[in-house]
């Protein structure tokens, strides 16, 4: 008990330090595996009846994406309905969330002792630790006592780690704001330091009235990032109200977006709220706005400017507090250059720009996202398990995924159709013959993104000089585009100094 102890009293202090989050669960866990020698542990955070994982060790990297409702986990149910320390006899016919969820291993490895330790503050479950071996009399030298005191600690220190967080980054932030803000937590699921970086983005406009125009390509989850922008403001108790712009048919594109009276057109038989009215007090998202017409642009705009509506065929103005939040894959900057979308529009709605990043360029979280999905089609197919292949794993990390996160969900839901047609086993592998992704030749060509920076480079022919300076300038100019227009996010994105990049800019004739 001494030696535990001093295990515990050194964690606890790293649990309320400066390290970041990820270090603090992390060094919890390799704590635990030291002191309970147990072969993996994780810690959860229990929201809205679901175990997240906050940390892992000893388990396959994509478990981090994965999300236990307790609905499809008896194990994980009975740890959270407890109240106390929960173990399980090695023959529980009860099955084991992480069964064949252990890396470096052929086939399916289940684990045969555990135990489950929920964390409790105040009397309130707020997580859980849970802890396995392969030898089923590993942990029977624990007493409850014991398990109970590092429960107690665990708990205290979750809870300490879960207030730093926001409080790193936001002022005065309430209980009920932090509440708001963890349940949404799980919703986008990364890791990544590009995504970090837009979640402290989302963080900082999200509770101001700015208009907030979000631009990514295809797939990446814009849709998403206006769903934390929503929840994490003021106006969550409010409406959020979708409206696709790209769907919209020109002859009721503005009746949707205002509504109407009746008999204001042929099949208007009564008054109808438009979006606009529909989000008023709350948040209107306007998705692929760079599909709207000129003509409803101007419409939009002075409803922008001046916080009023008019009903389509009603001389009344209508006062409504609606906040904009606009999505688009279309680079909105050129398109203003074109002349296909207004310039003071486009201005209007890019007060505070978020960039949502591809998932080429997010690092692992291509497996935490494969293991989410997984994990969906687990509960939708009703398996005991599903599991990814080491080498599907490898490949999926590697691939340029160009449509990016809804092209991965698609890929895991249609190999794992294909993977439980081969077998009438309730445990499914998927592997690489589940997937034509890395076959086909058009596929093919989109892995070469990640090959660009190897290529060799040819020897410059207009000399080395110009050849620099050629390549300075599209370097400016692709990073101006992406920035829309704005030279002191380019200057960032390239790290370079704010005025020797406009120096560098006039000298190179882009100013």
């Amino acid at each position: 008990m001494t030696e535990l102890f001093a295990h515990w009293l050194h964690i606890t202090q790293d649990l309320n330090s400066a390290l970041i989050r990820k270090d603090r669960f992390d060094t919890l866990l390799t704590t635990i595996r030291e002191v309970l020698r147990c072969d993996a542990s994780t810690l959860l955070l229990y929201e809205n009846q679901t175990f997240i994982p906050l940390a892992i060790n000893g388990l396959s990297h994509d478990v981090l994406g994965r999300r236990f409702a307790l609905a499809q986990h008896p194990r994980l149910e009975a740890i959270a309905r407890a109240g106390d320390i929960v173990r399980f006899p090695a023959n529980s016919d009860l099955p084991d969330p992480y069964d064949g969820l252990i890396p470096n291993h052929d086939g399916k490895l289940q684990v045969h002792s555990c135990i489950g330790l929920p964390l409790l503050v105040d009397d309130q479950l707020i997580g859980a630790i849970t802890i396995d071996a392969f030898d089923e009399n590993q942990f029977d030298g624990l007493l409850n006592h014991d398990l109970r005191f590092i429960s107690a600690l665990a708990a205290g220190g979750l809870q300490t780690a879960l207030l730093l967080e926001p409080l790193e980054t936001q002022a005065n932030v309430t209980h009920e704001a932090l509440t708001e803000r963890r349940t949404f937590s799980d919703k986008i699921i990364s890791r990544s330091a590009a995504m970090q970086t837009l979640q402290q983005q989302i963080d900082a406009v999200a509770n101001t009235e700015l208009s907030v125009l979000i631009t990514g390509e295809t797939g990446v989850g814009k849709e998403l990032v206006a769903n934390a922008l929503h929840q994490r403001s003021a106006r969550a108790s409010k409406p959020l109200v979708y409206l696709n712009c790209a769907a919209l048919p020109e002859s009721v594109a503005e009746s949707e977006l205002f509504g109407h009276i009746k008999g204001a057109f042929t099949g208007a038989i009564s008054d109808r709220k438009g979006k606009f009215e529909q989000a008023d007090n709350g948040t209107l998202f306007l998705d692929e706005v760079g599909e709207l017409s000129l003509e409803l642009q101007a419409k939009l705009l002075r409803a922008l400017q001046f916080g009023d509506i008019q009903r389509v065929g009603d001389d009344r103005h209508i006062q409504v507090n609606t906040r904009i939040i606009a999505a688009t894959n279309r680079v909105l900057y050129e398109e203003v250059t074109a002349g296909r979308f207004r310039a003071d529009l486009y201005h209007r709605l890019s007060v505070f720009p978020l960039h949502v990043p591809p998932l080429r360029e997010r690092d692992d979280d291509v497996v935490l996202l494969a293991g989410f999905f997984a994990e969906q089609m687990k509960a939708k197919f009703h398996l005991s398990s599903i599991r990814l292949s080491a080498s599907l794993l490898q490949k999926l990390t590697q691939y340029a995924w160009p449509g990016n996160v809804r092209e991965l969900e698609h890929a895991i839901k249609r190999a794992s159709v294909l993977a439980k047609s081969r077998t009438q086993s309730r445990d499914l592998e998927l592997t690489l013959q589940d997937f034509d992704l890395f076959t086909s030749d058009e596929k093919a060509v989109s892995a070469t993104h990640k090959q660009q920076k190897k290529e060799s480079i040819e020897v410059p022919t207009l000399g080395l000089r110009a050849e620099t300076e050629n390549l300075q300038k599209r370097m400016i100019s692709d990073a101006l585009s992406q920035n829309h227009g704005n030279w002191a996010a380019t200057a960032r994105q390239l790290d370079i100094d704010g005025g020797n990049l406009h120096r560098l800019a006039k000298r190179l004739s882009l100013k």
